[in-house]
């Protein structure tokens, strides 16, 4: 078993859509970035790559790569999780905070969730997502930024 961790952080920026795990959550504006900026998605590849000492997700996916310009976040999940199977690990679960100061997500974890599930080929039960906030303090309690934090269990395939 090992335990990977990943963060991520992105400024919130007018006509761009917020994501998190693919689901927009609607608001005046969403995540600056390379690649759709999903800060969740971020977040996870980097604690899969992690836990399977495979680099990070800049050494991937990196920023400025025409390949990778507005892609789908969920699509290099889903191309982490192959890296991931290729090293000889499965993910057991997956542990996930995002901080926004609005608006808030609950409305909108059970859908993240389950997409995450879908991508990290997991039970819905072994996937957890939480919304914080920073009451107001740094950039995100400004409302300037999003961020998000992953932990992920990995075990040996076999």
């Amino acid at each position: 078993m090992k335990v990977g961790f990943g963060w991520d952080i992105h400024r919130l920026v007018p006509g761009r859509p917020l994501l998190l795990a693919g689901v927009r959550i609607p608001h005046d504006r969403g995540e600056d970035g390379w690649s759709d900026g999903d800060v969740l998605c971020h977040a996870l590849i980097d604690a899969l790559l992690g836990a399977a000492s495979l680099g990070d997700i800049g050494a991937h996916f990196p920023p400025g790569d025409p390949r990778y310009k507005d892609i789908d976040s969920r699509r290099l999940l889903r191309m982490a999780m192959e890296d991931l199977g290729r090293a000889g690990a499965r993910v057991v679960n997956a542990d996930c905070t995002v901080v926004l100061e609005a608006p808030r997500i609950r409305p909108y974890v059970g859908a993240i969730r389950a997409a995450l599930a879908e991508d990290l080929g997991i039970p819905l039960d072994a996937v957890s997502v939480k919304g914080k906030t920073k009451e107001g303090l740094d950039a995100v309690g400004e409302g300037r930024a999003v961020e998000a934090s992953a932990v992920v269990l990995v075990e040996d395939a076999e």
